[in-house]
């Protein structure tokens, strides 16, 4: 019963967190929008950190799951493409900002946040390498491919200069022809 609970929980808190966000929260607020109390918060999750911590990883597996459901593209030019628009609509859209929100945390060196953006990165990384060999790209370069495109993909969803749509997928669409060329030199 107690680990339905905290699951329960983790679940609400995490919907709380992607329509939200993560910086500054605090217990006692989103204990009161999940219709719990910060003390069963703590009771089941130790401290606001592991709590935090389990959220992050909880939007990492709805992200992956997410990628893991696009149907296959015909190239990695679409896929990329595929990939982009999928960025762009929930729950991808905020999941890339939660994970963005903990991994400055951790780029900051502020644990727990360095140590689970890394392990949360690799788990990504497993999920977008899986999505482009399933878009045509060879297994002897997809890691590479995944670095560019990643990298890229959250460049553009974090984008200061422009947030018109056509300049972003332009920019997008110029990834996937590289991308392509990679998967196919």
């Amino acid at each position: 019963m107690t680990e339905h609970r905290r699951e329960e929980l983790l679940e609400r808190v995490t919907d709380h967190v992607l329509a939200h966000g993560l910086i500054g929260l605090s217990l006692r607020p989103v204990a009161a929008a999940v219709g719990t109390s910060d003390r069963m918060l703590i009771y089941h999750f130790t401290s606001r950190d592991a709590l935090v911590s389990a959220v992050v990883a909880r939007t990492n597996e709805r992200a992956m799951a997410a990628v893991a459901a696009l149907p296959s593209a015909a190239t990695v030019h679409d896929g990329v493409n595929q990939l982009w628009a999928a960025y762009r609509t929930e729950p991808l859209h905020s999941a890339m900002d939660v994970y963005c929100q903990a991994a400055v945390t951790g780029l900051i060196g502020r644990e727990p946040y360095l140590t689970d953006a890394r392990a949360n990165g690799e788990l990504w990384a497993g999920a977008l390498r899986a999505y482009l060999v399933r878009c045509g790209a060879p297994t002897s370069r997809v890691a590479r491919l995944v670095t560019l495109v990643d990298s890229a993909l959250f460049g553009f969803h974090l984008d200061l200069i422009t947030d018109d749509p056509a300049e972003l997928a332009q920019g997008v669409d110029d990834l996937a022809r590289a991308a392509e060329a990679l998967a196919r030199s």
